[in-house]
């Protein structure tokens, strides 16, 4: 086997198993959202 050809499909292989490799879903933080104040009155 050439050296040419080998190259060639080592290189083949890595792009396929990369191509192949699970791809990770992007995790979202949310952040927990204050209540509204609440109005006592106080200033009326």
């Amino acid at each position: 086997m050439s050296l040419t050809l080998r190259a060639a499909s080592a290189l083949m292989l890595v792009a396929f198993v990369a191509a192949c490799a699970p791809k990770q879903e992007p995790v979202y933080v949310t952040e927990p959202v204050a209540p509204p104040p609440s109005y006592t009155g106080k200033y009326k």
